[in-house]
């Protein structure tokens, strides 16, 4: 019974080392994007984004969960816009700020509290391309060691990768139809 527990215990020693030793080859900083092309001029598709109000028309986080609280203040759209929210398990909670919103691009410095504490910097870029535009949704900050081991588990890249995709399509649609 006693090698029984050693061998275990070894297993388990290995195993953590594993994990930690993954994890530590993890890079410090991460990105996140995604792209679609929309029917439609910069100027027509950025009002669904530098307002948070219309985010519950095509980002995919908003249906997390249908009973999340929502607060709103600092500018109606663009520059100094704030949105906050707190819902189930799923939403977890944060907050979002527009820092910079051009012709270009829209800038959100994006803070989340829970399930765990997390400051990303989240960019929206436009890149006209005939009578298209190309809709860039990126996600880039650090990575603390705990996130590190997370990503030894779960691929950040896909998961948050398939939102975006969801919420250019949705965007995509609501977009192409307001023409």
């Amino acid at each position: 019974m006693a090698k029984v527990i050693i061998v275990l215990v070894i297993l388990v020693v290995v195993a953590v080392a594993v994990v930690v030793m993954l994890a530590a080859g993890k890079p410090n900083v991460f990105r996140i994007e995604r792209s679609v092309s929309i029917k439609a001029t910069p100027d027509k598709i950025s009002p669904y984004i530098a307002n948070f109000h219309q985010w519950t028309l095509w980002s995919p986080f908003e249906k997390l969960d249908p009973t999340m609280k929502r607060t709103f203040g600092g500018s109606i759209e663009g520059k100094g816009a704030l949105y906050a929210w707190e819902g189930n398990s799923k939403a977890g909670a944060g907050s979002m700020e527009i820092v910079e919103a051009t012709p270009r691009a829209i800038t959100i410095e994006l803070n989340f509290s829970k399930p765990m504490k997390a400051q990303n910097i989240t960019e929206i870029t436009f890149t006209p391309s005939g009578d298209s535009t190309n809709v860039t949704w990126a996600m880039h900050g650090n990575s603390s060691y705990v996130a590190k081991i997370f990503h030894v588990f779960i691929n950040m890249d896909k998961m948050v990768g398939t939102s975006f995709q969801e919420g250019l399509a949705k965007l995509k649609e609501v977009a192409e139809k307001k023409q």
